[in-house]
């Protein structure tokens, strides 16, 4: 007899890996650049997040907000 061949189960959509991350930059007070999708960098720590955007604190110049959309990827300096 022919079995049918094991379902397989869909990725998971949200894995709550990114507000650890976050949590952790935060909490250590950690130095990042954030590349958005326009190819700008911004260099700060960040201060909060949310759903939505991040807030990103810079030495000497304005904080900003940022919107998660834009944001292409946030590396550690």
């Amino acid at each position: 007899m022919n079995q049918a061949p094991p379902k397989k189960n869909k990725p998971v959509e949200q894995t709550y890996e990114e507000p650890k991350y976050l949590r952790q930059l935060i909490e250590q007070q950690t130095p990042v650049t954030v590349r958005l999708t326009d190819e700008t960098e911004v260099s700060g720590t960040i201060e909060y997040y949310d759903a939505a955007f991040i807030r990103i604190t810079r030495q000497g110049k304005p904080n900003l907000f940022l919107f998660k959309h834009h944001i292409k990827y946030i590396y550690e300096q």
